[in-house]
């Protein structure tokens, strides 16, 4: 999988294995806790079997087709760095219009690319400090921040706070 710009995003692996951190957009990191057998309309199918950490959460991914779901490894920690540049010097051109741009902006979050989401998220500070932000992308844009919070918090092993202050470094810099 390729994502907008130069970086490039590792391709999809053809199976995992229990103990892996993964994500399933929107859901967010999860954990691989094994594979189970679940019939339905008559036909058993193996699925990946992903715990999110509240531990109340659960979704079953069809171990023949995990893309197909979204179903991704979680970034590395070497990754990390370049989702943040991204966030800080990221640049996507946005439809002027409303509604084609409420669609590329959904579109981009429900990809579950933490490379694309970071570059939303860049481009949408952008426009909140040149002209401030509608109501709905305000919200995209706090959805992109939350999102990915909460992947640099499970791969670095921090707290979302933390991994939000890291997200926020960068954004200090640039206006200084």
């Amino acid at each position: 999988m390729i994502s907008e710009g130069s970086l490039v995003l590792k391709e999809p692996q053809k199976s995992f294995k229990n103990g892996d951190q993964v994500v399933l957009p929107p859901y967010g990191v999860g954990i691989v806790s094994g594979t189970t057998t679940r019939t339905i309309a008559g036909t058993a199918n193996q699925y990946y079997q992903v715990d999110f950490p509240n531990g109340t959460s659960r979704a079953y991914v069809p171990v023949a087709a995990p893309q197909v779901a979204g179903l991704r490894p979680a970034l590395t920690q070497e990754e990390v760095q370049g989702v943040l540049e991204r966030l800080n010097n990221g640049r996507i051109n946005l439809p002027k219009q409303w509604a084609a741009r409420h669609r590329r902006v959904t579109e981009i979050l429900s990809s579950g690319d933490p490379y694309q989401i970071a570059t939303l998220a860049s481009e949408l500070r952008r426009w909140d400090l040149e002209r401030g932000l509608p109501d709905l992308d305000r919200q995209a844009y706090r959805r992109a921040l939350r999102l990915l919070a909460g992947e640099i918090s499970a791969v670095l092993g921090v707290s979302p706070k933390e991994a939000r202050a890291l997200m926020d470094a960068g954004e200090d810099d640039e206006l200084n």
